[in-house]
């Protein structure tokens, strides 16, 4: 421990480093971006009055430190970042939340290690680990759902030329990834670039990351509970694509959250807790 901040050695020798706040049962949890250090998670809407959250930053991200290769930012190259994790914190098994790109890492490793699995909580979930791709018309029809916010004039047309791959990516369109678009939101979003290892990010999604036949045979035997959770503004995943990730799963519920986009703590604080409560301590 550095300075109250744990720290545990990899398998490869790499020091990783995780961020406990609150107070309760534990409740490890695995940032996405991908590759943005947890502090953008912040309390996940106040979750830490009644669970003690365990932060992993992963490997080149926040106060973790830099592998020696980069190819292990790989995401299945990361699983056994997780199950050391487990090890070094003392849990039989784990109580495991997971964010975006996070909850890829997180399948794979409830692939590999069912049995540590206690509960599972994929939060607008990235499913490539299960084969599904992102559609350019999913996220277009949850954006327009927002035509009658004031900035959707502007932001509409830069995003519908990102996703068709005629013009990068432009922050102007950075309202449809929040349910609302205020102060909050803005401060969370101006973040991202100073929190995201962006070459970590490349590397993250690389080919050979995923074997998507034999994950999903792998957790078709998990017994674990499992909530996928979803915002219905969200265009990835949307809503639908949230419910196709569930049925991957023998145990599982989806939710869908009301006028929330990808970071749901964010836009109804209350909501999310209650109904992630809701479940854990079921």
């Amino acid at each position: 421990m550095i300075g109250g901040m744990p720290i545990f050695t990899a398998s490869d020798g790499t020091r990783l480093a995780y961020h406990l706040r609150g107070r309760g049962e534990p409740l490890a949890v695995v940032p996405g971006g991908p590759m943005r250090a947890s502090e953008y998670l912040g309390e996940l809407g106040g979750l830490t009055a009644h669970r003690r959250l365990a932060l992993l930053d992963l490997r080149g991200t926040g106060d973790s430190e830099a592998p020696a290769d980069p190819a292990t930012y790989r995401c299945d190259r990361m699983v056994e970042d997780l199950e050391v994790w487990r090890d070094h914190m003392g849990l039989e098994h784990m109580d495991l939340l997971a964010h975006s790109a996070g909850a890829a890492l997180a399948m794979l490793y409830a692939a590999r290690h069912p049995q540590r699995i206690r509960r599972l909580v994929l939060v607008t979930p990235n499913p490539s680990a299960l084969g599904l791709r992102a559609v350019a018309e999913d996220r277009l029809a949850a954006a327009r759902l927002r035509a009658g916010e004031p900035w959707f004039g502007r932001a509409f047309p830069a995003f519908r030329a990102w996703l068709t791959g005629e013009a990068d990516f432009d922050d102007v369109f950075l309202p449809f990834f929040h349910g609302r678009w205020d102060d909050t939101a803005r401060a969370h979003a101006d973040a991202e670039l100073r929190q995201t290892n962006e070459e970590a990010g490349e590397r993250y999604f690389a080919e050979g990351a995923f074997t998507p036949d034999a994950t999903r045979k792998a957790l078709a035997a998990l017994t674990a509970p499992v909530l996928v959770y979803a915002g219905a503004l969200d265009g990835w995943p949307s809503p639908a694509v949230a419910r196709r990730t569930a049925e991957a799963f023998p145990r599982a519920e989806c939710a869908v959250q009301p006028g929330a986009a990808h970071y749901p703590w964010l836009d109804d604080p209350e909501r999310f807790v209650g109904r992630t409560l809701a479940f854990l301590d079921r």
